[in-house]
């Protein structure tokens, strides 16, 4: 496990920041991996998970199964390589795609100060507070907007590969048994960057991704895509 020093002074001289060390525990018969996409940055997590073989208790034979692979959400607390740091917050892997695009600026001094003011004497302050951006006057930042010009983000690229992690495996399902209703979804043998920009573009499919949440690892919702279940439990 790694914790970094300046986390561990946060926990000790203020318990309620303490890090559980559940969090960095991985899942059990299981590995975190990571695909790479056209550029160093885009980093596709996904988790391997080992299947036991089964032995048939009349005739004592085994089989084995492969690995089940999984879209895997779990951010960089279930990365064994990963240092986490309370004070700096998680990796923004998507501010350099941010950046590069050109349209969006960070705030201006005042309206920082106003927004780095702790709205309680003793409310936790944290040394890193990233300074908001905004879309600069005239320009759209959405991702829908870039899908409309034509523009395949590096958001889109890596849907593209977290959505087409299974579908290698799914080759050698029978076919029938995953395909839609005519009248229902489209499901292409493979997930492609310029088909995630159309469906976008066609508002059939949203990418939730914030300029100011930079940390967020894309995903895509739409009934062509995998699902994603946003549940709160109540516990």
């Amino acid at each position: 496990m790694n914790i970094s020093p300046s986390t561990q002074r946060i926990a000790k001289g203020r318990p309620e920041l303490q890090l559980d060390a559940e969090l960095r525990t991985n899942f059990p018969g299981s590995e975190k991996h990571y695909e790479e996409g056209s550029r160093a940055d885009i980093r596709v997590p996904w988790r391997k998970v080992v299947s036991r073989p089964f032995a048939n208790p009349h005739t004592q034979a085994r089989k084995e199964y492969p690995p089940v692979y999984l879209y895997d959400s779990s951010g960089p607390y279930t990365d064994p390589n990963s240092e986490i740091c309370l004070e700096k917050g998680l990796p923004p892997i998507r501010k350099a795609w941010i950046e590069e695009r050109a349209d969006t600026a960070p705030i201006g001094d005042a309206e920082y100060r106003e927004y780095a003011c702790p709205s309680a004497p003793d409310a936790p302050v944290f040394p890193n507070r990233p300074r908001p951006r905004q879309a600069l006057a005239g320009r759209a930042v959405t991702q829908m907007h870039y899908a409309r010009e034509g523009i395949i983000t590096p958001e889109m690229e890596f849907i593209a590969i977290r959505e087409n992690l299974l579908r290698k495996n799914l080759a050698l399902v029978n076919r029938s048994r995953i395909a839609p209703e005519p009248h229902s979804a489209r499901f292409p043998r493979e997930i492609t960057p310029e088909f995630v920009r159309d469906e976008v573009a066609a508002g059939r499919a949203i990418i939730p991704a914030n300029i100011n949440h930079p940390e967020v690892e894309p995903c895509i919702i739409g009934r062509n895509f995998l699902v994603k279940v946003n549940a709160n439990i109540g516990n």
